[in-house]
């Protein structure tokens, strides 16, 4: 089977299992539907009062980026809990094949939801705080938020793929998206290793202002996202492999 023809066959699967396709709906729902209530509520910043409207525009993202890491569970996951994995490597036996066609369709689904969420967002937040757009570095906020999407179903991809357990993947991935990452940086000596892990690498990419005590900038705040989640990918290739060998 080419690649082309396994992209096809995971589409197929992606769209006709409501518990996959409901996921990115939810986090649309989740990120622009919470963003733009805050918005309503509390109006644009006030000029002069420090406070960075990415905060508000990236509020709903907060809660949302969960059903992104879900979506990036549930594209590999699935198939381990329902032992259809077996059949999966049968009908693809080209591991490196299969493998790709589930990065590649993470990649474009999450892209497409970064873009539409995060335009959501900020289209949101201007009508009901009359946010100005021309903030100096909204357009790299924007860019970031986009990326941040693929980047997170990605990198919960290659880790689910290295768990090969989707019980495992959903327990311990979405708690610390949601809360372990937001509790390490509240705890005295482990903010500073903290700030270098993924999920807050990526929201810290989306910030407009710099914020004190954190070692880098925006864009490599992105970057070091990127590393992980290539990382992640690149582990989640190598167990397959060896998925292969073992015969499961």
């Amino acid at each position: 089977m080419s690649l082309g023809n396994a992209l096809r066959a995971e589409r197929i699967k992606f769209t006709t299992l409501p518990s996959q396709w409901a996921a990115p709906l939810a986090a649309l729902a989740l990120t622009v539907g919470i963003t733009a209530a805050v918005g309503a509520a509390e109006g644009a910043p006030a000029p002069g009062s420090g406070k960075d409207p990415a905060n508000m525009i990236y509020y709903g993202l907060l809660f949302g980026h969960v059903a992104v890491a879900c979506l990036g569970i549930l594209l590999i996951g699935q198939e381990f809990n329902t032992r259809m994995i077996g059949t999966s490597l049968t009908a693809v036996p080209g591991r490196g094949r299969l493998y790709g066609a589930k990065v590649t369709l993470g990649a474009g689904l999450g892209l497409l939801l970064g873009l539409v969420s995060t335009a959501g967002c900020f289209l949101a937040v201007r009508a009901a705080a009359d946010l100005d757009l021309s903030t100096p570095g909204l357009t790299r906020s924007f860019v970031a938020g986009v990326l941040y999407h693929p980047m997170m179903v990605l990198l919960c991809l290659g880790l689910t793929a290295m768990l090969g357990n989707f019980s495992a993947a959903l327990g311990l991935l979405t708690p610390m998206v949601f809360l372990g990452t937001t509790w390490l940086g509240a705890i005295p000596g482990v903010r500073e290793a903290g700030q270098f892990l993924p999920d807050r690498a990526g929201l810290y990419a989306m910030r407009t202002q710099t914020e004190p005590g954190i070692h880098y900038g925006h864009w490599t705040g992105l970057l070091i996202m990127a590393l992980w989640t290539a990382a992640a990918v690149y582990g989640g290739h190598r167990s397959m492999q060896r998925y292969q060998a073992s015969g499961g």
